[in-house]
């Protein structure tokens, strides 16, 4: 016979919502629930663990990212009046003790729709089936709800113009959530828990290096921090759409990613601050640039709900594999080392390789040349990024990918670039290359984005000698020129 309990405890599992404004789950837990119980589970499997082809699953720059994403949010709910239990090891295992510990009436948290996410909630539901527990589910991911949308999620376009026009018209945004005032301790004696260091998951303390962008801090504070920087005290959204192709500092974009992907900012409350912002100072195409980017966050996650793993698979959504790329390892190597002697190319793998940080502009450059000119899979390069990058969100890593790659939603046939052009128009005196491959700042700016064409003379004159100072070139760009 099951025991019967007295008290609605509630467990909050934060996942991918690592904040206390605009949290369903948390809200209607306060609402439901007599006593709340805030638990965040270090997934062994993804923090320890490998991808296919051997990279770490979780690489250092985003789990130092998400070790400081965690211990805000727990200084924010001690602030609350709560505490957050911290446990490294498997969801399912250890929310499953927790709860039985506690004799939880229910788990609440927001729902993830990938499949190696969904095989952790499946578990966990039938793990507390058994104990007479529940598991329910909310949102908190994206700009729109999916039930205020005007399709349903099987019939959302794949074409994201199409899912744009059908969209931001017609749809309302939902208001975020409140901050809570206070969260009660339960009754319950539960050990807190402590914080994992870089260390346990095998990777070695780092400084960030002095080029980075910006110097990314984990947590809810940050982010909002962040927020309040770009639009209200420097103006910097009123240039958003001609700066964000740049390449070099802080400034020439949001960089809000990172803090987005781990859900320690709301996009409805970037909604909220944009639209106030819009009101109260200036109106115009850059401000509305920065809610497209949000649009084009929800419509890869769209996909990823619509195509399932699809988005993983070397055909993407459209089921098409290229034949013509190879699992060639030695050739991805020579990309992700930073040797390809295309300096454009490698300056960008050598920030990200740095930084766990790469701009918009780099990141579809670096994809186009290793797809399309060196002809390796593409599904490797979407791995690498999964491990390094700070502001990995699986939807959107694998949905640009799958796009670069002419396997996912685009109608164009070929996503492919001309990097010497994409080179001489956004980094036209050669400043972002030189600052990342410190070995050519003696070539004048006109060639320091063709170093393969330098004669014998000018290499000795600029004193870069191919093959040893800088790697020959595995493209000759004069391609490129034609």
């Amino acid at each position: 016979m099951q025991h019967l309990r007295t008290n609605k405890r509630i467990i909050v599992w934060f996942r991918q919502d690592l904040r206390i404004h605009d949290n369903e789950a948390l809200d209607y837990a306060l609402e439901r629930g007599d006593e709340i119980i805030p638990v965040y589970v270090f997934d062994e499997r993804v923090f320890k663990g490998e991808t296919k082809y051997g990279f770490h699953k979780t690489g250092k720059y985003r789990a130092k990212f998400i070790i400081e994403c965690v211990e805000n949010l727990r200084d924010s709910l001690r602030e609350l009046g709560s505490e957050l239990i911290v446990r490294v090891g498997k969801p399912e295992e250890e929310l499953y003790k927790i709860a039985c510990q506690a004799e939880a009436s229910w788990v609440f948290c927001n729902r993830e729709r990938m499949d190696e996410e969904v095989k952790v909630q499946d578990e966990l539901e039938r793990q507390l089936w058994k104990e007479a527990m529940e598991i329910h589910y909310f949102r908190g991911k994206m700009l729109y709800y999916t039930q205020d949308l005007p399709f349903p999620v099987s019939h959302c376009p794949d074409v994201f113009t199409s899912f744009r026009k059908e969209v931001e018209r017609y749809v309302p945004i939902r208001e975020p959530l409140p901050i809570p005032n206070r969260i009660n301790k339960p009754t319950v004696k539960i050990h807190p828990g402590s914080m994992p260091a870089l260390k346990d998951f095998g990777h070695e303390d780092f400084e960030t290096d002095a080029r980075a962008a910006l110097v990314f801090k984990g947590g809810e504070t940050e982010a909002l921090s962040r927020l309040n920087y770009y639009l209200w005290e420097s103006d910097l959204i009123q240039n958003y759409k001609e700066t964000r192709n740049g390449l070099i500092g802080s400034d020439y974009s949001s960089k809000l990613s990172p803090w987005l992907a781990q859900g320690c900012i709301s996009p409805k409350k970037v909604y909220q601050e944009l639209k106030k912002y819009e009101q109260e100072r200036k109106k115009n195409k850059s401000t509305y640039w920065l809610f497209f980017e949000l649009l084009w966050r929800d419509f890869f996650r769209l996909m990823g709900k619509k195509h399932g793993n699809a988005i993983f698979q070397k055909g993407g959504t459209k089921g098409e594999i290229n034949a013509d790329l190879e699992d060639d390892m030695a050739k991805f190597r020579i990309w992700r080392e930073a040797r390809t002697g295309v300096p454009f190319i490698d300056a960008n793998m050598r920030e990200l390789n740095l930084t766990g940080f790469m701009s918009n502009r780099g990141r579809q450059n670096v994809a186009s040349f290793l797809v399309n000119d060196m002809k390796v899979n593409w599904q490797i390069g979407a791995e690498y990024f999964e491990s390094l990058l700070i502001d990995y969100d699986v939807c959107s890593n694998w949905g640009n990918w799958n796009y670069v790659a002419g396997v996912g939603s685009d109608p164009r046939e070929e996503r492919y670039f001309n990097i010497l052009k994409q080179a001489q128009r956004y980094d036209p005196q050669g400043e972002y290359v030189k600052l990342w491959l410190p070995e050519l700042s003696e070539i004048p700016c006109k060639k320091v984005h063709q170093p393969d064409q330098l004669s014998l003379v000018e290499q000795e004159e600029v004193q870069v000698k191919l093959g040893a100072d800088y790697p020959k070139a595995v493209i000759n760009t004069s391609r490129w020129q034609r």
